[in-house]
């Protein structure tokens, strides 16, 4: 019989028993897998997940995919909005078996449609998002070279569907994506992800977007972490106070997300600017 994940980390002394009994509370209600869980309280590194699944379920694992060549055909078989949105990446076709690198295993709705899409059989692949994120960026997008860092955003929404939303539309952009679906989680995230932009809705259970931004600046590891809020409340009273209390910009429910993505390149690249400035020589 197969050690639960949870006991497995414990046993490795990945995790402490308070820290799984705290995950596991968390994840009770949100139909989130555990790994993620512990992945977004900052408590769990990819790679120590991944060694952890490897372990208990026998998954082989993979790394360094963007620096590997790849044919075309065996990258269409995977679609570009799939691969960004699932976070998946095809590796091998041989013999009706397509090795896919995948963050989630046990994502079998995504396993399943590919399989059906392309008559194959699928076998996962365990592989960092971070990882994922660059041979997307680098093999679909053909974005910046592999060592240049990609951009991290941090989205904290209430709503899994916005998270999900919002997500979807910047990773296509060549963003790494963050989620949380609340405050203290998205404080956390902020604490141990240190992403370069920050999209918060403006009410939020336990910590509501102002709060957020508040304990953000208040730390100095995260001060200039530019952040833009997000709210329903469209008045010229709710943009001058969001603006007053220090977020970079403000974008109004509901919303397209193309206007969201726009938004979110501005305010990249008046931060840009703004530090060229600071950092040109005086004349």
């Amino acid at each position: 019989m197969k050690t639960p994940l949870g006991e497995l980390l414990v046993e490795s002394g990945i995790i402490t028993v308070k820290t799984l009994e705290r995950a596991l509370t968390r994840q009770q209600g949100s139909g989130k897998r555990l790994g993620i869980v512990l992945d977004e309280m900052g408590v769990i590194t990819q790679e120590e997940l991944i060694e952890a699944l490897a372990q208990q379920f026998g998954f082989e694992t993979v790394k360094g995919i963007a620096s590997l060549s790849f044919p075309a055909n065996l990258l269409e078989l995977i679609p570009q909005e799939i691969a960004l949105r699932k976070l998946v990446f095809p590796l091998k076709r041989q013999d009706g078996v397509l090795e896919l690198a995948v963050t989630d295993p046990f994502d079998t709705d995504t396993i399943a449609y590919l399989e059906k899409h392309n008559a194959t059989t699928i076998v996962p692949v365990l592989a960092t998002r971070e990882d994922i994120l660059d041979a997307v960026n680098h093999h679909y997008l053909r974005g910046e070279p592999v060592g240049n860092r990609t951009v991290k955003i941090l989205v904290v929404d209430g709503s899994t569907e916005i998270n999900a939303e919002i997500a979807g539309a910047l990773s296509k952009e060549g963003y790494q994506v963050l989620t949380a679906s609340d405050g203290e989680e998205g404080l956390r995230m902020a604490f141990s992800q240190h992403p370069d932009l920050i999209l918060c809705e403006a009410a939020m259970p336990r910590m509501d977007g102002y709060a957020l931004m508040r304990a953000i600046k208040a730390n100095p590891a995260t001060a200039g972490t530019p952040m833009i809020l997000i709210t329903s409340k469209t008045s010229q009273e709710e943009e001058h106070r969001a603006l007053k209390s220090g977020f970079h910009d403000f974008i109004a429910k509901p919303m397209m997300t193309v206007r969201v993505v726009s938004r979110v390149k501005r305010a990249l690249e008046m931060i840009q600017q703004y530090r060229e400035r600071q950092t040109a020589p005086t004349p």
